[in-house]
């Protein structure tokens, strides 16, 4: 098993911590794992981006040209990361604010409208966790158990109250696929 994932948006919207909880799941199932973020200057609104590499075996490089999955919140990111999907990987599109469709033909692509449901959870920045929760549906990646007890123990102390909804945002994603 070796997946390539990307996952971008606007600076706020949760690109890191998604990734940070899908490297966490994959050190806590024994894989190995790399993960590398990206973003602008800006304090909010900028480009935010991050690349997570999850294999059975080591890691040759942490750097990924062709992902075999794109997560994209927004539509800056979806103009840069759907063309670099590698044939037969998977584009989940954040379509709340993505209203572009994919021509492509040779990807699986999700359009999820992570912002609506976030919002009906009642907290809009969960979208970043209802898009995680369609990834490892769609891709048995990892099991859901164990992104479970990851936000137990990763979520800070100043999030801690929203750590049921956490929960339940990762299981509204997977209920989707």
């Amino acid at each position: 098993m070796h997946h390539e994932i990307i996952i971008s948006g606007f600076g706020g919207q949760g690109a890191l911590f998604a990734g940070q909880l899908l490297a966490y799941g994959a050190l806590a199932e024994g894989r190995y794992v790399t993960w590398i973020p990206s973003y602008g200057p800006e304090m909010r609104g900028g480009t935010a981006n991050c690349t997570v590499i999850i294999s059975d075996e080591e890691i040759g490089s942490p750097l990924t040209r062709h992902p075999t999955a794109a997560l994209v919140l927004n539509l800056p990111s979806f103009n840069r990361f759907e063309p670099l999907v590698k044939k037969g990987g998977i584009l989940i599109v954040n379509s709340s604010l993505v209203t572009t469709r994919s021509q492509r033909e040779d990807i699986r692509v999700e359009y999820v409208p992570a912002n609506d449901i976030a919002a009906e959870l009642g907290v809009v920045q969960l979208a970043n966790v209802v898009m995680v929760g369609v990834l490892i549906a769609a891709t048995g990646m990892l099991k859901p158990e164990t992104l479970d007890q990851v936000l137990e123990e990763h979520i800070s102390a100043r999030h801690r109250d929203k750590l049921p909804l956490n929960k339940q945002a990762l299981r509204r994603g997977m209920e989707l696929v």
